[in-house]
């Protein structure tokens, strides 16, 4: 799983950048309506779990933990699908869409953590990233009522702390790569 992330950093930082970009929008337009709502998080849905489809689909034949960020993409594709097929959605329902999806990534991403067997590295990020995603999802899930301005701070707020934990794991999994081939470069070959 470690290689696995090493090689698909990349998709650990397009997501977190994706979801930093989509929270800060929503922060600086707190007025959004709810169609703008709805497109702005398809898009962040679809351009993450794009990544992660591309990343488990081109590195599947490294390891045999490859369909965790499949399924991560393919649930995220799905929930950004809802989201443009029905776009006058009702607020409730959208708000049950987003805390699914953020319960169902967290899940994933708590998966993901406990396959990951790196020592002192910065695994603990992604444990954190799947706790917060399925707290998240529960509070979205639990207070649907809340007001939409709320709603819209606590969605940008959301996608911004995760986006930024999300995009520093991208960047120490690149590190992991190069300290792995390192490693393999300096081990001694036994006869």
């Amino acid at each position: 799983m470690d290689e696995l992330l090493g090689r698909a950093w990349w998709m650990l930082a397009l997501r977190g950048a994706a979801g930093i970009l989509f929270g800060l929008l929503a922060l600086l337009w707190p007025g959004l309506t709810l169609l703008l709502l709805v497109a702005m998080f398809a898009a962040y849905a679809l351009i993450g779990g794009v990544a992660a489809v591309s990343a488990a689909i081109r590195h599947r034949s490294m390891h045999t933990d490859w369909w965790i960020p499949l399924l991560l993409g393919l649930c995220t594709i799905a929930a950004g699908l809802i989201a443009v097929a029905a776009p006058g959605v009702t607020a409730f329902v959208l708000i049950a869409v987003m805390g699914a999806n953020a319960i169902v990534t967290g899940v994933l991403d708590l998966i993901a953590w406990v396959r990951l067997k790196r020592r002192g590295r910065t695994q603990w990020l992604l444990f954190f990233i799947g706790i917060l995603s399925v707290l998240f999802g529960i509070v979205v899930l639990v207070v649907p009522g809340a007001g939409a301005l709320a709603l819209v701070w606590m969605i940008g707020t959301y996608a911004i702390v995760t986006g930024a934990l999300l995009l520093v794991l991208g960047l120490g999994a690149r590190n992991w790569r190069s300290a792995v081939l390192r490693d393999k470069q300096n081990t001694p070959l036994h006869s």
